[in-house]
């Protein structure tokens, strides 16, 4: 391996690093809000790849399909629960929320390809579509079960990831999809040439990151997700519905992972049940980050994309592999250094 190899490798791996490290971030935010490992976030972004494809092609994505369906069937959740506690007034604020927004995301799409909008217009469109698709999940799989203990709720969220993967075969098809690049510009850093779509993966991690830690620190929505992710029950006693703020968790990490899916199509095939490996792979990092720290989820995520690029260039039938083995010293870290306490239920 010679000097300029090892460059470009590095450079291959800090862009991928980069997807992994916006999955690991938003993983790492719904997590510490509402206490679920969502598996499914890699299947979101791969479903926005699929979606911002179809609409590349001048078709209707099968994301319409999907979030008419979770739509429908989160309104009747929600609006049953609110008849049985008999809360009627919230019933319409309900049925606006989980339905009627949902729908008008919908025909707007509709109505935006009947022109056939430019690519900045399709990104947004993608973007529009995939972001309920989170809050919608949690309201019919998580929200019943808010309660659980981590383990139950993992185990949900495995399953929900392996009905999404269904979904995604019947809604996209089995073929696999590449996005067109954002920009063929590049430059030339230290005699390596870098492309520009790599740059942008780049920037969008970092603004991405910037942004969240501005909100958290300096919006009172922010720090309001901060206080239930700290202490749920004192954020309750204190007037914050832990409800609420995990859909605004969920929201935010559809638009992250919304984000991760457009900038990572141009550069990778993705198929209906590619965003497994995305996700876990970003999982990974964002164990190296203990779950609860976004900087040390960001960096574990750029270390995982430096070492699969590697990898990938000694075995690349054993890249997966080599990430994957990474967890068992991890783990082992986490086991021995961390202090270990009995899982606080609420009541």
């Amino acid at each position: 391996m010679t000097a300029d190899i090892a460059a470009i490798l590095a450079i291959d791996g800090i862009a991928t690093g980069a997807i992994y490290a916006l999955v690991a971030i938003g993983t790492v935010l719904i997590f510490t809000v509402t206490r679920v490992i969502f598996i499914p976030f890699g299947d979101i972004a791969a479903f926005t790849a699929l979606t911002l494809a179809a609409l590349d092609a001048k078709q209707l994505p099968g994301t319409v399909g999907l979030v008419v369906v979770l739509a429908c069937m989160a309104c009747v959740m929600e609006v049953t629960s609110l008849v049985r506690a008999g809360d009627l007034r919230s019933v319409p604020k309900a049925v606006f929320g989980y339905l009627v927004l949902p729908l008008i995301v919908v025909g707007i799409v509709w109505l935006t390809m009947r022109f056939s909008p430019p690519m900045p217009v399709r990104i947004v469109l993608a973007l529009l579509l995939i972001m309920p698709v989170a809050p919608l999940l949690d309201r019919i799989v998580f929200r019943p079960i808010a309660d659980a203990s981590v383990l139950l709720l993992l185990t949900v969220s495995v399953a929900l990831h392996f009905a999404l993967v269904g979904l995604g075969l019947l809604f996209f098809g089995p073929e696999g999809v590449r996005t067109e690049p954002l920009t063929s510009l590049g430059i030339e850093i230290a005699g390596v040439q870098v492309p520009g779509q790599t740059v942008l993966i780049l920037l969008a991690a970092l603004i991405f990151s910037g942004l969240l830690l501005l909100f958290f620190d300096f919006t009172l929505l922010g720090k309001a997700l901060r206080a239930t992710a700290f202490n749920r029950t004192g954020a309750r006693l204190m007037g914050i519905r832990p409800a609420r703020a995990g859909t605004i968790a969920y929201l935010l990490g559809s638009l992250m992972a919304g984000v991760s899916g457009i900038l990572i199509a141009p550069v990778n095939t993705i198929f209906y049940d590619s965003g497994f490996l995305i996700g876990l792979k970003a999982f990974v990092g964002a164990i190296i980050g203990g779950i609860v720290s976004y900087p040390g989820a960001a960096l574990g995520a750029f270390g995982v994309g430096i070492l699969e690029s590697f990898a990938s260039f000694q075995s690349s039938t054993l890249k997966d592999v080599i990430v994957f083995s990474l967890l068992i010293p991890v783990l082992l870290w986490r086991s021995l250094a961390s202090q270990h306490s009995e899982e606080e239920v609420e009541e």
